[in-house]
Order: C-alpha cells, then sequence, then structure tokens
C-alpha cells in the first residue's frame, strides 16, 4: 500500500482531540435544550441497533477498509516474527489486561466515586475498546514513526481477518464474566454490519477501481475523495452519541476523567509490551514502531458501533468508548514521540 511520503498527519487527525470535545459540547447542549432531537432519532432502530448510527458508522469504516490491500497478505513469510508479537499482544494480551486495569479502578479505586451499576457498563464499554485492535490510524501512526508501509498493510490486513473469528467469543466471554448480558444475535450482527460488510464492500471497490483506473490513481485520488466523508460522519457520530449522554456528563462529568484514566494506563502497558518484545526478538525499528502502535490504539469506530448496538446510544458502555476516542489522539503522538525518540534501541532496517 503507498503511503503519503511527507509523514505529515493531517489538521483534523493531529486536532481529533479538540474537535471530540467541541462535538461533546455541541451534543451536550443538543441533549439538554433541543432533546426531541435524540428523542425522534432514537425511534428508528432495528434489533437493538441505531439505524442514523449504522449509517453515519458506515460512513466511518468503509473508507477505511478500502484502504487495506489484503494481497499483502502473501508476504508473511517473510519475517513473520513481528506478526506473532501483533498477534498475541493484540488478542492474547490487550482484551484480558483491558478488562483487569478497568475492572480494578472501576469497582476498586474509584467505587466511591461509580456506582457498582455504571462502573459494570463502563467496564464493558473498556472491554469492547480492548478487543478492537486499531485498523485505519494505524497508518498514520506508523508513517509518523518511519513504518515499513507494506510490513503495516501486512498487520493491518491479519488484524482485520481475525477480527472476524476473535472478536465476538472475546466479548461474549468478557462480558460474561462481568455478569453483562450480551444478546449474541445483536453482537453478531453488529460484526456483520460493521465489520464483514464494509470490509466486502471495500475490498469490491479496491479491486474495481484499480482494475479500471490504476493503483495509483486509487492510491493517491480515489481514496482521498473519502477524507472528508469519514471525518463528518466521526463528528457526526459523537454528536449524537454525545446528544444521548447529555444529562449523565452534566450530572457527573467528572466521570469522562475516571474512565479515561485505566484507558490511557492500557494504552501505555500495551505499547511497552508490544514495543518492547520487537526488541528482544531484534526486529527493526520500522516494523518494531507499528506493532507497538497497532496494539496501543484501538478500533474505536467498531466499538462505538458494537456498544450502540448492545446497549444503546444513552449507555454507560457508549460513553466509555467515545472517551477512548478523546484520549487516544494526543497520547497515540505522546507514543509516536517515544519511538522516534528510541529508534537507537533497534538494528538498523
Amino acid at each position: 500500500m503507498k503511503k503519503d511520503e511527507s509523514n505529515e498527519i493531517s489538521v483534523f487527525q493531529k486536532y481529533l482531540t479538540i474537535w471530540v470535545i467541541i462535538c461533546m459540547f455541541v451534543g451536550v447542549l443538543i441533549g439538554k435544550f433541543i432533546p426531541q432531537i435524540p428523542e425522534f432519532l432514537n425511534k428508528f432502530e432495528y434489533a437493538r441497533i441505531s439505524i442514523p448510527m449504522a449509517i453515519l458508522i458506515w460512513l466511518m469504516i468503509y473508507p477505511m477498509m478500502m484502504k487495506v490491500d489484503f494481497r499483502s497478505i502473501k508476504n508473511i513469510g517473510k519475517n513473520p516474527k513481528g506478526l506473532f508479537v501483533t498477534w498475541v499482544v493484540n488478542w492474547l494480551i490487550k482484551p484480558f489486561t483491558m478488562y483487569g486495569i478497568s475492572s480494578l479502578f472501576f469497582f476498586m479505586i474509584f467505587k466511591a466515586f461509580i456506582t457498582p451499576d455504571l462502573a459494570t457498563e463502563y467496564l464493558a464499554g473498556a472491554v469492547l475498546l480492548g478487543a478492537a485492535p486499531c485498523t485505519a490510524m494505524v497508518f498514520v501512526w506508523s508513517s509518523l514513526t518511519n513504518g515499513n508501509p507494506a510490513y503495516t498493510v501486512v498487520q493491518v490486513a491479519t488484524n482485520d481477518l481475525i477480527i472476524l473469528i476473535a472478536f465476538v467469543p472475546i466479548i461474549k466471554f468478557l462480558l460474561g464474566v462481568s455478569n453483562v448480558v450480551v444478546p449474541l444475535t445483536t453482537l453478531f450482527l453488529s460484526v456483520v454490519l460493521f465489520v464483514v460488510i464494509p470490509l466486502l464492500l471495500g475490498v469490491f471497490t479496491r479491486i474495481t477501481v484499480i482494475k479500471s483506473k490504476g493503483a495509483d490513481y486509487f492510491e493517491n485520488t480515489f481514496i482521498h475523495k473519502f477524507d472528508r466523508i469519514t471525518m463528518i460522519g466521526l463528528l457526526l457520530t459523537l454528536i449524537l452519541i454525545f446528544s444521548f449522554q447529555g444529562n449523565m456528563i452534566l450530572e457527573n462529568p467528572l466521570h469522562i476523567v475516571l474512565i479515561a484514566v485505566p484507558l490511557v494506563l492500557q494504552t501505555f502497558i500495551i505499547f511497552a509490551i508490544a514495543y518492547i518484545a520487537c526488541r528482544l526478538l531484534k526486529l527493526p525499528h520500522n516494523i518494531s514502531a507499528p506493532a507497538g502502535m497497532i496494539g496501543a490504539s484501538n478500533f474505536f469506530e467498531l466499538a462505538i458501533a458494537v456498544a450502540v448496538a448492545l446497549f444503546g446510544t444513552s449507555s454507560p458502555a457508549s460513553l466509555a468508548t467515545t472517551v477512548g476516542v478523546l484520549t487516544e489522539v494526543p497520547v497515540m503522538l505522546f507514543l509516536v514521540k517515544i519511538a522516534n525518540n528510541t529508534k537507537g534501541w533497534f538494528k538498523n532496517e
């Protein structure tokens, strides 16, 4: 997959936290002063899945799926150690450490501030984030650390395939342990709607456009036509979620900070595990940095979609997933700086 050689993060991506904060204020104001809007939109749902939210989430996820070139998977055998690190950290470590860290904070350290019922739903939102490793933004983090773009594509492509198999059973297991009732039909429907269908459409679009206009046109022109659509979809999704969360946020503004603490801590821990593992395996920096970034960041679009489908747009679980968006960019930019400053720890590419 060809990436922008400028290694520059876009204005929207760089200031994503600011846009999220603005969306939070706009959404809360709508929920407080124009509650008729979220009440009206809440009427349109099927199998507990909000149709307006589904449309907006598709606007986010479909362009991301087009960016993944699954033909790169044939290169797995050339240097599999970095992929093993990615797979083990993302699927055998991250969901379970997210569960453990979030449980520790929500049920013990913060128990004076969070009721058990709220803690359970916040934990559910955190688990959804932990079981959804990054798909799209990792290309940005990889670029900013001068990562190997072809290898990053393989890491992301194989992650997307694993999501199809592992996401549902991991979520079902961890939320079952948390005594959260998860409608399995809704969970499977969410994965089909928000992963399988966009993935198939993305692959079909990619193949069709490249066959018609060529890879250069697809990578440098066609895919960028969707950048603004993705941005609008994300911002409108956040405004809608925060409009449903308005009263809860106004009554418990401290909870935004309380939710953020374990999410940020988990991000640093997972990055350290993957990054140090790559160093011990003597992998080059341009593979090690993206490996750490994929595990540390989240596919928050999927987490939001499933949280809304399982628990509703006004649920504490949905709020927890949106806090993940709020914290991700500044933390990841800090990790990018760490990765760039420690490049000397690794062997030359």
